[in-house]
């Protein structure tokens, strides 16, 4: 057993038995440690120094600081030690962030092709292939230099984001108070927070009036936790009231925030949706090539007796037109400018192949508290109940008289900001008495003259039995009744009480007796939905993603969001989780997993429930996206497919989000996803494009050698891949139409178009060859004959008719009617338009003996042009006849994912590269966590994550949603 600091030890015997600071038992101690010299993690050992429990003075003396703060000295020298408050960022090493556009199993393709052309291309008298070496190299480069830029770009946006959301801190340094960023706190460090403050740090009152902070970034629960001198204050908690001064226990890491960052990280080396997608891609050319190259290799020396460099020229020629070297940057690059536009909706991607994911979401899975709703509370006037005269707006604006205009609690800020001017609540009156809201009495007063005639009367507003028992005039026992009926009915629907009572006090003197208080009216508060909330769960509903409310608040209210959003009310509490479906003859569902899929929504959830509901949706087959703004959020944000963290998310959210809102509401999230369907679409074009290409490049020239030994040159196969796929980045900013459900990656669809387009060009080529070699239809046409299937010319018509039909397949793929109707983007035209004049000039007047081709002339290049348009219309019949077939509907969209058995998991590492993921300042995944054990992936291997952490995250949330309970049922003025 290690050993352990003697003064660490003497801490704990004299500690022992201490109580909270609200305890009676409190005791100081002297504490003999040295905090410049202490381990951090001993520092934050609960076993060792509970801070969160510990005497202020004990904290004074741990930390080596006092009321009057540190001094810059120290702070510096802490900061070295503790780090800065913020949450870890990668930084990405820009020379290893370019090197991994070089590092996948295509371009490993590419890299061998350079090696065999500088290598092994000699012999037979004849030096090294340099031109197709050093046009290889200029090609991986060049897409190398095109991802970089893109996704730096990208990157640099989302630093920029983050930058803009930094806060700040008021900070005691060398005894006076100085506004620095919050990232420069450091435990010791004493702190100014006030109404509207967001607490930069974990850390203890030291000084307070009237605090009360909302929590409901870390519970869900709406009402504000009342806080008192020597209290424990979070990180990422509101200030609703009061001001004080806290000195700093936990920054960074240490925070409750930094604790939960620590559940969302190190999900290990999972391979993530989109790159399996190009990985079997990937698998598919290359298999391709290696089936027709290692028959050529036969073919060509045991059969034709080919000398070696003949040989390896032929072999090149399938190593570089087969590969679709530019697939990862193509994709990369499609993804970053889609990143960019989504930016222009609000919407930050912190994980650029979250787009693809997105696009595919079946299930999203709602966070209800500042995320379907304001995080507000708001009476509820259409359901405000009544017991005498008095009007609804009367009661209202009396209710007003009752509350405080200056620093309020949110009650009080409920009331008076539901008048139509708050200036309302003091005119035509003079205040003369006012009697706050305490937890003894649960109610407020207010006596005040009205000035218009000068009377003088009281109101009261409070808990519904407290003002029920205040009143002595008018009251009946059906009043009592209906009033218990009323309270009953609002707490049935989720909604809180609020009773308001008034008397007028004839005797005009501020002490006199009332002559008694009758009941008025009961006032209903609620969180109510924002105003785009139901639009937007209906818009996401036609696109095929059904929504879903996952709250840690109780059952009642989020059944009643639940119905004012139309989204349903068949919700049930977190308890099912673990007990099973309830015995309800509304319930049909025999399994925890088929209750999961069949509910509108939970309530009553932790951070574990919420990520397990998220983990069995994923387990049934759906792609999951999760929004939230709350620390307790976090876990299921890390685990979905998509992590949305809404605007005005904690740190902790935001880190375990994909993509950052920076509007208010879920609206714009309707923007995401049919903008990531349009981005996948683009992904899902190119993919049957360029797999169609390598079939037609290997299968053409491996047949050609077979039948007619016909020998195109490497260098001419190389500029085709330079001038068709440089070009053909700009599909990345195609247009497209959004498809009404959700997208998938159907590689069996993909693979066989691929198969037929790759035949039929082929038989394009094969046919062109035959009728030039073996028919006088040209000839007659008065273009040359030719006898030598090898003649220079005869390589540059191959060239250029390969160059233009091939490339032209592009708009045959991108579109789902006519290929010569649906019109392109200008760009992607005109980028077809440049690569194939530049094809058609080199055809025609390129005399290049190094490469072995000679002009052509134009008779014969308006002949391919010609061959060409013929064979191009038929292409939309097979692609009309492939859509027949594969005819994608709900049903069959659901079968064929699961055929794919793809891990429903986040893209955490590429399988490319690790560039899809690079610009994200979040710890990685959660890791996959099987409910019923420890966790788990998919494939059975274990994940190394505390099992402490996550119990200690949920007790200390239980703690604070017991707390806020509390205070609700206790102290509230509403019940």
């Amino acid at each position: 057993m290690a050993s352990q600091n003697p003064n660490i030890v003497a801490l704990k015997e004299q500690t022992e038995g201490q109580s909270t600071p609200s305890g009676t038992k409190a005791s100081s101690v002297t504490i003999d440690v040295n905090v410049a010299t202490i381990d951090v993690e001993d520092l934050y050992n609960k076993d060792k120094f509970d801070m969160s429990t510990m005497e202020t003075d004990n904290i004074f003396q741990l930390l080596k600081t006092s009321e009057n703060g540190l001094t810059s000295a120290e702070a510096q020298a802490r900061i070295e030690k503790f780090g800065h408050n913020r949450l870890e960022q990668k930084v990405v090493n820009p020379l290893m962030q370019f090197l991994s556009f070089m590092w996948n199993p295509l371009s490993w393709v590419m890299e061998a092709a350079a090696i065999v052309a500088i290598v092994l291309s000699n012999g037979g008298g004849e030096p090294p292939d340099w031109p197709d070496f050093v046009g290889i190299v200029l090609l991986l480069l060049a897409n190398a230099t095109i991802g970089y830029i893109e996704e730096r770009q990208a990157g640099n946006a989302v630093k920029a984001l983050m930058a803009s959301l930094a806060p700040q801190a008021k900070i005691k340094r060398d005894g006076q108070w100085t506004t620095l960023e919050a990232s420069s706190l450091v435990p010791g460090d004493v702190i100014s927070i006030k109404l509207g403050d967001i607490v930069p740090a974990d850390a203890r009152l030291i000084e307070g009036v009237n605090m009360s902070i909302d929590q409901a970034a870390l519970t869900g629960e709406s009402l504000p936790s009342t806080k008192h001198m020597g209290d424990e204050i979070f990180s990422g908690s509101t200030v609703k009231q009061g001001e004080g001064e806290a000195v700093v226990i936990g920054t960074g890491p240490n925070t409750f925030f930094g604790r939960a960052a620590k559940l969302v990280q190190d999900a290990g080396d999972d391979v993530g949706h989109l790159q399996i997608v190009l990985g079997r891609i990937g698998r598919f050319c290359i298999v391709s090539i290696a089936i027709f190259l290692t028959v050529e290799v036969i073919v060509m020396y045991a059969a034709f007796k080919y000398d070696y460099r003949r040989g390896i020229n032929n072999v090149l020629v399938l190593l570089i037109g087969g590969i679709p070297i530019a697939m990862p940057t193509v994709l990369s690059v499609t993804l970053a400018i889609g990143a960019r536009q989504l930016a222009e909706h609000k919407a930050i991607v912190t994980r650029m192949s979250a787009i693809e994911e997105l696009a595919g979401v079946t299930i999203l899975c709602s966070d209800k508290t500042g995320t379907l709703t304001l995080n507000e509370l708001t009476i509820d006037i259409g359901n405000v109940k009544t017991y005498s005269e008095v009007s609804v707006d009367d009661i209202i604006l009396y209710s007003a008289y009752a509350s405080r205009i200056e620093n309020q609690d949110a009650i009080d800020t409920c009331v008076v900001n539901s008048l139509s001017d708050p200036s309302l609540a003091r005119a035509g009156i003079q205040e003369l008495n006012f009697i706050p809201f305490n937890p003894t009495d649960k109610r407020t007063e207010m006596t005040y003259r009205r000035l218009s005639d000068n009377t003088v009367h009281r109101i009261s507003k409070g808990m519904s039995s407290i003002i029920l028992d205040l009143c002595s005039r008018g009251k009946t026992e059906a009043q009592i009744a209906q009033m218990h009926a009323d309270v009953d009915e609002f707490a049935a629907r989720g909604l809180r009480a609020l009773a308001v009572a008034m008397e007028d006090v004839p005797e005009g003197q501020v002490d006199s007796p009332g002559n008694g208080f009758t009941l008025i009216g009961l006032l209903p508060l609620n969180d109510p939905p924002r105003h785009d909330s139901a639009q937007t769960i209906e818009r996401a509903q036609a696109l095929g993603v059904q929504v879903k409310m996952i709250t840690g608040d109780q059952l009642a209210i989020a059944k009643e969001t639940g119905r004012r959003l139309n989204m349903g009310d068949h919700m049930f509490n977190a308890s099912v989780l673990r007990d099973g479906p309830p015995a309800d003859d509304n319930v049909t569902s025999n399994t925890i997993d088929e209750l999961v899929l069949e509910a509108d929504g939970f309530a009553g959830v932790y951070p574990e429930h919420k990520y397990d509901i998220v983990a069995r949706l994923q387990k049934l087959g759906h792609f999951t996206a999760m929004t939230g703004d709350g620390v307790n959020d976090a876990p299921a944000l890390a685990k979905a497919n998509v992590g949305i963290a809404v605007d005005d998310a904690t740190d902790a959210a935001r880190s375990a989000a994909d993509i950052v809102l920076t509007e208010p509401g879920l609206s714009v999230i309707i923007e995401a996803i049919l903008g990531s369907r349009q981005i996948f679409q683009r992904m899902r074009n190119y993919a049957a494009y360029t797999c169609s290409i390598t079939i037609r490049v290997v299968l053409c020239f491996s047949i050609m050698v077979f039948a007619w030994r016909f020998d195109f040159p490497p260098f001419m196969i190389l500029i085709l891949a330079i001038l068709n796929d440089g070009t053909i980045l700009t599909i990345s900013k195609d247009r497209v139409v959004p498809s009404q459900y959700p997208n998938h990656w159907d590689l069996k669809e993909i693979f066989t178009s691929a198969i037929a387009y790759g035949v039929y060009l082929t038989l394009s080529t094969l046919a062109f060859f035959a009728v030039i070699m073996h028919t006088s239809f040209f000839q007659n046409m008065g273009l040359d004959t030719f006898t030598d299937t090898n003649d220079f010319k005869l390589h540059s018509i191959i060239y250029l008719q390969v160059s233009t039909i091939s490339q032209a397949l592009i708009f045959v793929t991108r579109s789902q009617g006519f290929s010569y109707v649906e019109r392109p983007s200008a760009i992607l035209a005109i980028a077809f338009v440049f690569a194939q004049l530049v094809a058609t000039f080199i055809a025609v007047y390129a005399n290049w003996g190094f490469t072995q081709i000679e002009g052509c002339g134009w008779g014969w290049a308006a002949a391919s042009w010609v061959w060409n348009i013929v064979w191009y219309f038929p292409m939309d019949f097979i692609k009309f006849a492939l859509q027949r077939f594969f005819k994608p509907t709900m049903k069959s969209i659901q079968e064929k994912e699961h055929d794919l058995q793809l891990a429903r998991t986040r893209s955490t590492r590429s399988y490319y590269s690790s560039h899809f993921d690079r610009y994200t300042n979040q710890p990685r995944n959660f890791s996959r966590k099987n409910s019923a054990g420890n966790p788990l992936t998919t494939d059975g291997r274990s994940l190394n994550i505390s099992s402490n952490e996550m119990r200690r995250f949920s007790t200390i949330q239980a703690a604070q949603v017991s707390s806020v309970l509390a205070n609700a049922a206790g102290p509230s003025q509403a019940n």
